[in-house]
Protein backbone atom coordinates (compact mmCIF):
# COMPACT_ATOMS: atom_id res chain seq x y z
CA UNK A 1 0.00 0.00 0.00
CA UNK A 2 1.45 3.17 -1.29
CA UNK A 3 1.78 6.01 1.56
CA UNK A 4 -1.41 7.97 -0.21
CA UNK A 5 -3.51 5.16 0.30
CA UNK A 6 -2.40 5.04 3.55
CA UNK A 7 -3.18 8.30 3.38
CA UNK A 8 -6.40 9.21 2.27
CA UNK A 9 -7.86 6.11 4.66
CA UNK A 10 -6.36 7.60 7.93
CA UNK A 11 -4.13 4.99 8.75
CA UNK A 12 -1.15 7.65 8.93
CA UNK A 13 -1.00 11.27 9.02
CA UNK A 14 1.03 14.18 8.07
CA UNK A 15 2.22 17.33 10.22
CA UNK A 16 3.27 20.51 8.25
CA UNK A 17 5.91 22.50 10.79
CA UNK A 18 7.64 25.87 10.97
CA UNK A 19 10.99 23.93 10.95
CA UNK A 20 12.61 24.68 6.99
CA UNK A 21 14.50 21.76 7.84
CA UNK A 22 15.70 19.74 4.34
CA UNK A 23 14.37 16.59 4.23
CA UNK A 24 16.55 13.99 3.53
CA UNK A 25 16.67 9.84 2.91
CA UNK A 26 19.54 9.22 4.52
CA UNK A 27 18.46 10.60 7.97
CA UNK A 28 14.92 9.21 7.30
CA UNK A 29 13.60 11.88 9.65
CA UNK A 30 11.34 14.15 7.47
CA UNK A 31 8.42 12.75 4.35
CA UNK A 32 9.18 15.65 2.16
CA UNK A 33 9.19 19.30 2.49
CA UNK A 34 6.11 21.73 1.00
CA UNK A 35 5.84 24.77 -1.30
CA UNK A 36 7.33 27.10 1.22
CA UNK A 37 10.67 24.92 2.61
CA UNK A 38 9.00 23.61 5.78
CA UNK A 39 9.09 20.53 6.76
CA UNK A 40 6.41 17.45 6.53
CA UNK A 41 6.68 14.59 9.15
CA UNK A 42 4.46 11.34 9.03
CA UNK A 43 3.29 9.62 12.27
CA UNK A 44 0.82 6.65 12.22
CA UNK A 45 -2.41 7.21 13.49
CA UNK A 46 -4.95 4.99 16.42
CA UNK A 47 -6.64 3.68 13.07
CA UNK A 48 -3.17 2.41 11.60
CA UNK A 49 -1.74 1.23 15.00
CA UNK A 50 -5.28 -0.76 15.01
CA UNK A 51 -4.79 -2.07 11.54
CA UNK A 52 -1.39 -3.59 12.69
CA UNK A 53 -2.66 -5.32 15.79
CA UNK A 54 -1.46 -2.59 18.16
CA UNK A 55 -3.26 -0.99 20.71
CA UNK A 56 -3.32 2.54 20.68
CA UNK A 57 -2.09 3.90 23.96
CA UNK A 58 -4.59 6.59 24.52
CA UNK A 59 -4.45 10.35 23.77
CA UNK A 60 -3.17 12.03 20.82
CA UNK A 61 -1.23 9.72 18.33
CA UNK A 62 0.85 12.01 16.88
CA UNK A 63 4.71 11.57 18.58
CA UNK A 64 5.83 14.22 21.07
CA UNK A 65 7.30 16.83 19.45
CA UNK A 66 5.42 16.03 16.08
CA UNK A 67 4.82 19.88 15.28
CA UNK A 68 8.71 20.43 15.64
CA UNK A 69 10.85 18.76 13.00
CA UNK A 70 13.76 17.17 14.08
CA UNK A 71 16.82 18.53 13.87
CA UNK A 72 19.24 17.34 11.30
CA UNK A 73 22.64 18.49 13.46
CA UNK A 74 22.96 16.15 16.22
CA UNK A 75 23.00 18.18 19.76
CA UNK A 76 26.35 17.89 21.36
CA UNK A 77 25.21 19.76 24.49
CA UNK A 78 22.87 16.48 25.44
CA UNK A 79 24.14 13.74 27.20
CA UNK A 80 24.49 10.68 25.86
CA UNK A 81 21.53 8.50 27.51
CA UNK A 82 21.09 4.61 26.78
CA UNK A 83 17.94 3.79 24.87
CA UNK A 84 14.74 3.77 26.71
CA UNK A 85 12.72 0.63 27.49
CA UNK A 86 10.46 -0.40 24.80
CA UNK A 87 6.86 1.10 25.34
CA UNK A 88 4.28 -1.10 26.76
CA UNK A 89 2.09 -1.81 23.64
CA UNK A 90 -0.01 -5.34 23.36
CA UNK A 91 -1.28 -6.59 20.83
CA UNK A 92 -4.80 -6.44 20.10
CA UNK A 93 -6.86 -9.99 21.42
CA UNK A 94 -7.72 -12.16 18.61
CA UNK A 95 -4.86 -11.73 16.29
CA UNK A 96 -2.14 -13.70 15.22
CA UNK A 97 0.56 -11.78 17.27
CA UNK A 98 -1.82 -12.59 20.07
CA UNK A 99 -2.20 -15.74 20.00
CA UNK A 100 1.61 -16.37 18.97
CA UNK A 101 2.05 -14.89 22.63
CA UNK A 102 -0.65 -17.35 24.08
CA UNK A 103 0.82 -20.29 23.02
CA UNK A 104 4.04 -19.04 24.01
CA UNK A 105 2.98 -19.06 27.64
CA UNK A 106 0.95 -21.88 27.57
CA UNK A 107 2.33 -24.63 29.53
CA UNK A 108 5.11 -26.14 27.65
CA UNK A 109 5.42 -23.42 25.49
CA UNK A 110 5.27 -23.71 21.75
CA UNK A 111 7.37 -25.45 18.28
CA UNK A 112 8.02 -23.23 15.53
CA UNK A 113 5.83 -25.62 13.54
CA UNK A 114 2.91 -25.90 15.69
CA UNK A 115 3.00 -21.88 15.78
CA UNK A 116 3.51 -22.44 11.33
CA UNK A 117 0.14 -24.89 11.97
CA UNK A 118 -1.81 -22.42 14.48
CA UNK A 119 -1.24 -18.97 12.48
CA UNK A 120 -0.40 -20.13 8.69
CA UNK A 121 2.84 -17.86 8.99
CA UNK A 122 6.08 -19.30 7.64
CA UNK A 123 8.99 -20.35 9.69
CA UNK A 124 10.90 -17.02 8.63
CA UNK A 125 7.93 -14.69 9.77
CA UNK A 126 7.53 -16.92 13.06
CA UNK A 127 11.19 -16.78 13.80
CA UNK A 128 10.86 -12.88 12.74
CA UNK A 129 7.88 -12.16 15.11
CA UNK A 130 10.15 -13.50 17.89
CA UNK A 131 12.67 -10.60 17.47
CA UNK A 132 11.16 -7.85 15.77
CA UNK A 133 7.55 -7.87 17.81
CA UNK A 134 7.75 -9.47 20.56
CA UNK A 135 11.44 -8.65 21.60
CA UNK A 136 11.88 -5.18 20.20
CA UNK A 137 8.62 -3.51 20.22
CA UNK A 138 7.01 -5.46 23.13
CA UNK A 139 10.25 -5.95 25.05
CA UNK A 140 9.27 -10.08 26.10
CA UNK A 141 12.58 -12.11 26.28
CA UNK A 142 11.52 -15.59 23.93
CA UNK A 143 13.29 -18.41 26.11
CA UNK A 144 14.27 -21.71 24.01
CA UNK A 145 14.93 -25.50 25.37
CA UNK A 146 15.32 -28.63 23.36
CA UNK A 147 13.13 -31.01 24.78
CA UNK A 148 13.04 -35.10 23.87
CA UNK A 149 10.52 -36.12 21.60
CA UNK A 150 9.25 -32.19 20.58
CA UNK A 151 12.40 -30.07 19.44
CA UNK A 152 13.79 -27.07 20.00
CA UNK A 153 10.32 -25.30 22.31
CA UNK A 154 9.86 -21.07 22.58
CA UNK A 155 8.27 -20.44 25.36
CA UNK A 156 7.51 -16.58 26.98
CA UNK A 157 7.70 -15.47 30.53
CA UNK A 158 3.60 -16.25 32.42
CA UNK A 159 2.54 -13.11 34.08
Amino acid sequence: MYRGARLSRGLIAKTTTDSRTKADAALNRIWRNDEDGRAILLHITDAGLAAIGVEPEGGDSAPTGADEAPSAEPTHDAPAEADPAPKARTPRTGTKPAKLIEMLRAEGGATIDEIVAETGWQPHTVRGAFAGALKKKLGLEVASEKVEGRGRVYSLPRD
